[in-house]
């Protein structure tokens, strides 16, 4: 355990687009010696102000070396198999990386006393009666969403420092545009006229990919512990959000096509209406989200930039 002013911080899942934005937020802070760690290379344009170890945290020798080579004050976990249709077709791997992952770095947290913060998603819940708060009781539909529910109770029971931290559908900018999320995905099929269909009957939150990371940070470095529902302000149904995106970027909305639940027949069940009560991370996690509208502004913003790089 290190005992100085400096606190030493893992973040698994870097590549992704949380860990790249906790990654920036964090790379800068002379409070913070970290480390991001993903599978194969660093793909985070700034490479600077931390250091990167590839592992797979699925491979318990490599989540070892990692953990022995840092030997952290914190980890804040935002690797996951998350793919939900993939996780039901791949049961095998959801559980490697979705369960088994949670428990080894269990087992280094605790060698370590190391304090875990933990991502997970709204999808624990049956969307029976959302907007849920931290109290609500889980029941997961879908082999992804009893995966991510195993690794929390894990959690749980594990006797550390653990922090829960769940939310919903995140969108933002990713820096070398790998991976495509609903505001992206829209925005890029709109663009090219490419005809998609929308599920009008389910309901979410999209959560801002800055706004989540600035609650990772701030329960990093609070110590939080218990269990956080950190998601977007605006709980809408996915085809008025796509249709905003539409909208904010002056997109043609005939390629829009309306399809319920049962009519797109997916892999696996996904609970019809989360949303989240989000008051005790603003109270106990300075958590301030940026409305949905807002955060389009933020998008724009980026990839103007991106354009300009």
């Amino acid at each position: 355990m290190n005992m100085g002013s400096v606190k030493k911080i893992i973040v698994t899942g870097s590549n992704g687009l949380l860990g790249q934005k906790i990654i920036y937020n964090l790379k800068d802070n002379e409070e913070v010696e970290l480390m991001a760690t993903g599978i194969g290379e660093n793909r985070t344009a700034d490479k600077s102000g931390y250091q990167y170890m590839s592992c797979d945290i699925g491979d318990a020798e490599q989540v070892a070396e990692l953990f022995e080579a840092f030997e952290p004050d914190c980890i804040i976990n935002t690797a996951a198999m998350t793919n939900v249709d993939a996780c039901e077709n791949d049961k095998d791997k959801a559980h490697r990386l979705n369960v088994s992952a949670v428990e080894y770095m269990i087992d280094n947290c605790k060698k370590y006393g190391a304090h875990f913060i933990h991502l997970s998603t709204d999808f624990v819940f049956d969307g029976e009666d959302g907007p849920y708060d931290e109290e609500a009781e889980p029941n997961p539909q879908s082999h992804y969403s009893k995966t991510k529910y195993e690794g929390e109770k894990l959690l749980m029971a594990s006797g550390l420092d653990w922090c829960i931290i769940r939310t919903i559908i995140i969108y933002g900018v990713v820096d070398d545009m790998q991976r495509s999320n609903l505001v992206l995905w829209t925005k890029s099929s709109l663009e090219q006229g490419k005809d998609i269909n929308v599920i009008t009957d389910q309901f979410r939150a999209p959560t801002l990919s800055e706004d989540l990371a600035q609650a990772c940070v701030s329960a990093a470095m609070k110590k939080a512990t218990g269990v956080y529902h950190v998601a977007g302000p605006d709980i809408m149904s996915i085809i008025d959000s796509v249709k905003m995106v539409a909208d904010f970027f002056g997109l043609d909305k005939k390629y829009i096509h309306p399809i319920t639940t049962a009519e797109l027949n997916q892999a696996a069940k996904r609970p019809l209406k989360t949303g989240f009560i989000i008051d005790k991370a603003k109270r106990d996690l300075d958590y301030k989200p940026h409305s949905f509208l807002e955060g389009l502004k933020f998008v724009k913003q980026q990839l103007a930039e991106k354009e300009k790089a």
